[in-house]
């Protein structure tokens, strides 16, 4: 019996041996994580969130690290389509062509930094030498990698720090969720377009707001000049622009016509002469330059103050290339001379523009 009892006590000894090492063993089974921290505000931006896309950046940024005595030589970013159980790669993703696209900000040393692409479904960065501890906002910045497959689906990144080069020795980590998205095609046609009115007034460009027909030059006079004027404005997305001319016969009355001024003169009173320009005249006084955003200008003939000139056909006013909206406000001059019949004058004038595609 005492035999017994003496084993029984030996045997009820080592349990407890046991037990006790079992107690002392766990927090040494813990140790090298027993001050890690999460990294807070943490986010990973993609430069295209297309699925299946290449050569996309992945940004990872967060507050500072909360382990700031420990220097960090690796870091890893490990992709999975869950957070639960075994890491598995979301399907299509892949980091073997990852770069480095600037030296990381916050993890220690400001250079030295070299991507690792041994694990296609991880973006590592490594610095075995940094022994700078970790200060400041975190940005690491990888090119390269290939967006998961799948589009409109939601995948995750286990971020973590480590104090060795081998990505074993885990200092802080936290995770994050990331998704692709389906690409949104927006379609809008541009036709060939050239806008283009005419009348007597308009409101800046706008050629919904343009009116009027008909220049009333008032009664001739061998003394002063009549004068009046009309508008046009243009513009047009023509590679080559467009060209204005203007066509039409002088001002007629029955069988007597006022002289079409053929080459360029001034306003000459008591002379016979009808002309016109595009720009704003002292002698006389009338007429305004050209308005508008675009590029267009009058035609040589037609561009200088106090010059006026009417040749049916002649281009008064182009642009090379494709340009916003001008408006050109044509002056209109007629004199009389003292033999000239009486009667009323008058013209129809045909402004045409023509877009050069």
């Amino acid at each position: 019996m005492k035999y017994n009892n003496g084993k029984n006590s030996r045997r009820q000894a080592i349990r407890g041996l046991v037990f006790a090492f079992v107690l002392s063993a766990a927090p040494f089974l813990q140790a090298p994580f027993a001050n890690a921290g999460t990294i807070t505000n943490r986010k990973i931006t993609l430069s295209t969130s297309v699925g299946d896309a290449s050569g996309v950046t992945y940004t990872l940024t967060s507050d500072a690290l909360p382990t700031t005595g420990t220097a960090i030589k690796s870091v890893g970013v490990q992709f999975c389509t869950s957070l639960e159980g075994a890491c598995s790669t979301p399907a299509g993703f892949s980091a073997s062509a990852s770069t480095l696209a600037v030296q990381p900000s916050g993890v220690g040393a400001g250079s030295g930094w070299t991507v690792n692409t041994a694990s296609a479904g991880s973006l590592r960065i490594v610095n075995a030498a940094n022994a700078t501890n970790p200060s400041g906002s975190v940005s690491i910045q990888w090119g390269g990698v290939h967006n998961p497959t799948a589009t409109n689906t939601t995948f995750y990144a286990k971020i973590t720090t480590y104090s060795d080069a081998a990505w074993t020795t885990a200092v802080d980590s936290s995770d994050t969720a990331l998704s692709t998205s389906a690409q949104i095609q927006v379609v809008l046609d541009v036709n060939e377009a050239l806008t283009f009115c005419t009348g007597t007034s308009i409101t800046g460009q706008n050629c919904a707001t343009v009116a009027g027909s008909t220049v009333d030059l008032g009664t001739a006079s061998t003394t002063a000049t009549a004068t009046g004027t009309s508008v046009f404005a243009a513009s047009t997305n023509g590679e080559h622009g467009y060209t204005v001319t203007v066509t039409g016969p002088t001002l007629t009355s029955g069988s007597n016509t006022i002289t079409a001024m053929a080459a360029n003169a001034a306003s000459s009173v008591g002379t016979s002469q009808f002309g016109i320009n595009l720009v704003s005249n002292a002698t006389p006084s009338v007429g305004s330059n050209v308005s508008g955003t675009g590029t267009a200008t009058a035609a040589t003939n037609y561009n200088t103050a106090d010059s006026f000139r009417f040749v049916s056909g002649n281009t008064i006013a182009s642009v090379s290339a494709p340009t916003n909206a001008n408006t050109f406000t044509v002056s209109y001059i007629a004199n009389i001379a003292g033999v000239t019949a009486p009667g009323v004058y008058t013209t129809n004038l045909h402004y045409d523009a023509t877009a050069n595609f």
